[in-house]
């Protein structure tokens, strides 16, 4: 007969069931339109364009949190973490990474978008391809600096899923977060606002609105706002006075990145939007509703 693990610390089981089955609908709801918008790219000529580049590497990295949100997941419903220390190091290397891409990969958007629909130039292979290989060696590097020492690697909560650890907000915990969040966050956020901002002024100009100028920064402020928030609050106080599951929202909030992004990158973009349908029945899309940049 098994034996059921013990409950993790300050957790029901309904809480514990809740958040795997939480962290398993997000992890296949998001990976089914990621993915959906990755084959597309493959299969569908009109939309192999270097500005939807962008938008795959956003649809790449969004498929990697997705993985490792369904890994949390199985753990949650096992009650552990069975893959030792090394794994949780490889599981937490592996989140930091997909996330600090996704983030990356969105502000590359939003310059290029800037410059399509303010400055009317055009986005070449090499810039778009030198674009998404610096954003995804630029979160490596982000990514791999607490297996070397600055920052660390611990058990969320729950004990299922491992992410940056938090709990100590020592010295190399603040240094890390604060170089950690101006590169990774506010940097990227800024862009993503001016150029929206941009956006959004030559359309009133133009009195024609092909988008929602607002999404993209909303999506980042509140998927990513709480996580940050909170790994913040732990730079100046202990944040272990609150309860874990209440700890474990913000990342719960974080994992629903991918399915915002299909929307707003993939799904809301007219012309992806149309490749994607061409995809699933065959039905080509008109050369005269294609907008490389629409959303």
């Amino acid at each position: 007969m098994v034996t059921a693990h013990p409950l993790p610390e300050g957790f029901t089981e309904i809480e514990v069931f809740a958040i795997g089955t939480a962290l398993l609908v997000e992890a296949l709801l998001g990976f089914c339109l990621n993915g959906l918008t990755i084959i597309s790219f493959r299969k569908i000529k009109e939309l192999r364009t270097p500005s939807n580049l962008l938008v795959l590497s956003v649809a790449l990295a969004d498929c990697g949190i997705c993985i490792n949100a369904f890994i949390a997941a199985f753990s949650s419903f096992l009650r552990y973490w069975p893959y030792g220390s090394d794994g949780c190091q490889i599981h937490g290397f592996h989140g930091f990474l997909t996330a600090l891409a996704s983030i990356s990969s969105s502000a590359a958007v939003a310059w290029d978008r800037y410059h399509h629909y303010c400055t009317r130039s055009r986005l070449q292979w090499s810039t778009a391809a030198s674009m998404m290989v610096f954003a995804w060696l630029f979160a490596a590097f982000w990514a791999v600096m607490p297996l070397l020492g600055w920052g660390e690697y611990d058990y969320e909560p729950l004990r299922t899923c491992c992410t940056l650890d938090y709990s100590k907000g020592d010295r190399n915990y603040v240094t890390f977060l604060f170089a950690l969040s101006t590169f990774n966050f506010m940097i990227p956020g800024f862009i993503i606002m001016t150029a929206y901002q941009s956006i959004h002024q030559k359309f009133r100009k133009t009195g024609h609105f092909k988008f929602n100028t607002g999404l993209p920064l909303k999506t980042l402020v509140i998927c990513w706002g709480p996580y940050c928030l909170l790994c913040s609050y732990a730079a100046v106080e202990n944040v272990m006075f609150i309860p874990p599951k209440y700890r474990m929202i913000p990342a719960l909030i974080a994992k629903t990145v991918p399915t915002v992004d299909a929307f707003v990158y993939a799904l809301g973009n007219e012309n992806y939007r149309g490749g994607i349908w061409q995809f699933l029945t065959g039905q080509k899309i008109e050369k005269a509703e294609v907008d490389n940049k629409s959303k």
